[in-house]
Formats: C-alpha cells, sequence, structure tokens
C-alpha cells in the first residue's frame, strides 16, 4: 500500500495520503484537539459524464442526462434499511451531493466516527435498483427539476451556460429534464454505478479528531478489491465561440438578477489551479466594494451588495461570472467591460493586487481550523488532480503580472455573455 506524508510548503500542515490496496484514493488528517470528524466518500461521477467507455469497449456508451443524480438518490435505499436511519443510531449526520463532475456521500459527527465511517462504506458498496424504485424515483426527481425550472437563481446560471456552450453537457441541469430521466431503467443505474463506482475512480477523505490506524483497519475491512478497467470519458467538441450574447427571462423577482460570464479557455490540473486563483484575484480587484467602478455603480443605485463573482471550471469548461441585482443591468456589463479594458491599458496596482492577495491567503489559513473545509479540500484536490496544499502553494507564489496575462488571454469582450431575469412588472 503507498503511503505519502503531504506538507504544505507555506504553513507545515500535513495529511496522510494512501493508495489503499482495494484502489481507493484516501486522504486522512489527524487534527489533534477537534472534536468533529467530516467524511466524504465521492467518485468522479457528475452531469457532465454522460459519455464513457472502459478499455475494453469498442464503442462509447451515451446516457441520459441527469443519471447521475439519480444515482446518487438510489443509493440511499439498500434492500433492508433506510441508510439515515443507520446514521441516526451513530448520531451522525448524513448527507449527499452530486455536481457537474462528481458525486460524493459524506457525514459528519462528534462522536462514533468509527461506526458512521462503516455505514458510509458500506452502503455506498451496495447498489439496490429495481423498476420499482426506479419509477418511484421519476416521479420524486420530476418534481425537483420543476421546482428549480421556478427558481430564478437556478434559471439565470443556467441561463448564461447555455448562452456559453453549444455542446459541452455543462449547460444542462444537474438533474436532467423530465424527459431524459424518463429514459432511466435499473440496468443503466446498474451500468454506470459498475463503470464510475469502481474504488479506482473514487476517493476517501477524512479529517478530524480521528486515528489514522482505525482508519485504514476499517477501510480493510469494507473496501472491496476492484480491477482498474480503464475508465475514459469524453465531451463533445466545443468550440472557443458563444451560443449568442444577451438571454432575458420573465420571473416573479423585485429586481432584475444577472449573471455576467466570461466564456474563457479550460484546462486542467496545475494550469487550472493557477488561472483559477489568478482570474479570481482579477474578478475580486473588479468587484472589491473599495474600487472606483463599484463605488459609482453603488451611489447611482446600479448595484447592491449582492455584487460579486466567482471562478466556475471543471473538465472542458471555464468561466469567470458577475453576479448581482441591478435595475441597469447593460451599464453593470458595460462598467465591467471598461474597468477590464483599463486593467489591461494601465495594469493592476501592486497595493489592490497585494490587498486581495493577503485576503485570499488569510481565508485559506483560517480554513484549515476547519474540520469540513480540510476534508472537502481534500477530496477537491483528488478530483483536480493536485496535491491539498498546492492551492495555497499558489495563492503564496501568485504575481500580478499572472494575473495580467490571464486577464489579457481570457477574459475577451467576443465571449461574452449576459444572462438576467426580469420582474414580471418589468418592461
Amino acid at each position: 500500500m503507498e503511503k505519502k506524508i503531504l506538507t504544505s510548503q507555506q504553513t507545515g500542515d500535513k495529511c496522510i495520503y494512501l493508495k489503499h490496496k482495494s484502489g481507493l484514493d484516501i486522504y486522512i488528517c489527524e487534527m489533534e484537539g477537534f472534536s468533529s470528524v467530516e467524511a466524504l466518500f465521492g467518485t468522479k461521477y457528475g452531469s457532465v459524464n454522460t459519455m464513457f467507455k472502459m478499455r475494453d469497449d469498442k464503442e462509447y456508451t451515451v446516457v441520459p442526462e441527469g443519471i447521475a443524480h439519480f444515482l446518487e438518490h438510489k443509493l440511499f435505499e439498500n434492500e433492508d434499511c433506510d441508510v439515515f436511519e443507520l446514521y441516526a443510531k451513530t448520531g451522525a449526520n448524513g448527507n449527499a451531493y452530486t455536481s457537474f463532475d462528481r458525486t460524493c456521500y459524506l457525514f459528519s459527527c462528534s462522536k462514533n466516527y468509527q461506526e458512521s465511517l462503516k455505514i458510509l462504506l458500506d452502503f455506498v458498496q451496495k447498489p439496490y435498483f429495481t423498476k420499482e424504485n426506479v419509477d418511484k424515483e421519476q416521479g420524486i426527481i420530476g418534481q425537483e427539476i420543476q421546482m428549480t425550472n421556478d427558481n430564478p437563481n437556478w434559471r439565470v446560471f443556467f441561463n448564461m451556460l447555455r448562452c456559453m456552450y453549444h455542446n459541452h453537457p455543462v449547460k444542462i441541469d444537474i438533474a436532467g429534464t423530465i424527459e431524459s430521466i424518463a429514459q432511466i431503467d435499473a440496468d443503466l443505474l446498474y451500468k454506470c454505478y459498475n463503470t464510475f463506482y469502481n474504488l479506482n475512480n473514487m476517493v476517501l477523505s477524512i479529517a478530524g479528531n480521528i486515528k489514522a490506524d482505525e482508519v485504514l483497519a476499517i477501510c480493510d475491512e469494507y473496501l472491496k478489491p476492484c480491477e482498474d478497467k480503464g475508465l475514459e470519458t469524453v465531451f463533445p467538441d466545443e468550440p472557443d465561440s458563444i451560443v449568442q450574447s444577451e438571454i432575458y427571462e420573465t420571473q416573479p423577482v423585485g429586481t432584475p438578477i444577472f449573471h455576467i460570464g466570461y466564456k474563457c479557455t479550460p484546462c486542467d490540473r496545475q494550469e487550472r489551479l493557477t488561472k483559477n486563483i489568478a482570474l479570481s484575484i482579477a474578478s475580486a480587484l473588479i468587484t472589491d466594494a473599495s474600487s472606483n467602478m463599484y463605488q459609482e455603480l453603488l451611489k447611482e443605485g446600479v448595484i447592491n451588495s449582492s455584487f460579486g463573482s466567482e471562478v466556475f471550471c471543471g473538465d472542458g469548461y471555464f468561466s469567470v461570472i458577475f453576479s448581482g441585482e441591478s435595475v441597469d443591468t447593460k451599464k453593470v456589463r458595460d462598467s465591467i467591460i471598461a474597468e477590464i479594458k483599463r486593467l489591461s491599458a494601465e495594469g493592476i496596482a501592486e497595493k489592490d493586487f497585494q490587498r486581495i492577495k493577503k485576503s485570499m491567503y488569510g481565508a485559506l489559513i483560517r480554513q484549515l481550523n476547519n474540520v469540513e473545509v480540510v476534508a472537502s479540500m481534500m477530496l477537491g484536490a483528488y478530483m483536480a488532480e493536485v496535491s491539498p496544499y498546492d492551492i495555497i502553494d499558489t495563492v503564496s507564489g501568485m504575481t500580478s503580472d499572472t494575473v495580467m496575462k490571464y486577464i489579457n488571454s481570457d477574459l475577451n469582450e467576443n465571449k461574452l455573455v449576459m444572462s438576467v431575469i426580469e420582474g414580471t412588472d418589468n418592461d
């Protein structure tokens, strides 16, 4: 069993990495003095993974949209019991989520972590799908899809993605559509489960008041060895161009809400991490409450405190998003464009860059004292194919020149889209 101690060059924080004999990657962070435990058992399987094959397959398999999310729901129902009932007996809070690029099952607790870990490892490795329970779930998830279709914040985000992406499945709702989930049956669920829930495609991340030897003893007992079958996922070709620059929709909102996004060039691993941090700093400079642009728009009543930004990226997609509420969304868009042009022409003031960088670095350091964040950080690093502390070391080494490089290469006005949800009383 391969074992490494991973250490942050900046802080000296450490975690243990192991490649278990079953094929599973395991990250363990013993946090002395903490009383809680957070564990995540995840697979590299999200809503974007609709086309795949194994090493011995001649053709790619294409599955309906929403199946990863559907599978997550069904795994909580074992043949003989409900998983939440088992967690209730140990005092743990269990949960799960499906995103664009992963599905994770998790629990948090302050006692009995060993028993809860056994529950987690056991049920995720025991799928139970029947025609009856699949048919029942189609109705439940169908209602969930209808609810998100009525959610303005959900709609404004996915409308933006549909303006950006021609073919990449990131533009599809994580839960799929009513039509796509109607195509899901037990056989398809087993096929996807056996493909993506292979331990060679999964990770266990656990942090807090734990002992590595105790965790590994449970892993040795509960993990079933898996053959690495050479999983390969693929995405449709995606042009650099956007689909359309604007989309408007009407929903019952008091003030129009917007997502203004730049479609950027996708990348992987360390380059993606570097670019993510650089463009996070760039967008934070633009939305910073002390910036001239922010103050002018605020004074004119064009924006409010909801104005913010984020970097959204994964396999085959990368974007920088500005969001908030505004009575004049076009003015917000034009102001962002003008501010990026100004930064390109004048450069970044070093004092502003250092302020944002130090704020980001400080937030990361503080989060190392949060059990939940540490467990999520280790899992996220596995999914991104970097080391858990690479984010801290990358922020520490970031320069304003690197930020400027990505502003100039990726924040292109021709790849800007604006999605707006207007109130029913607006013109």
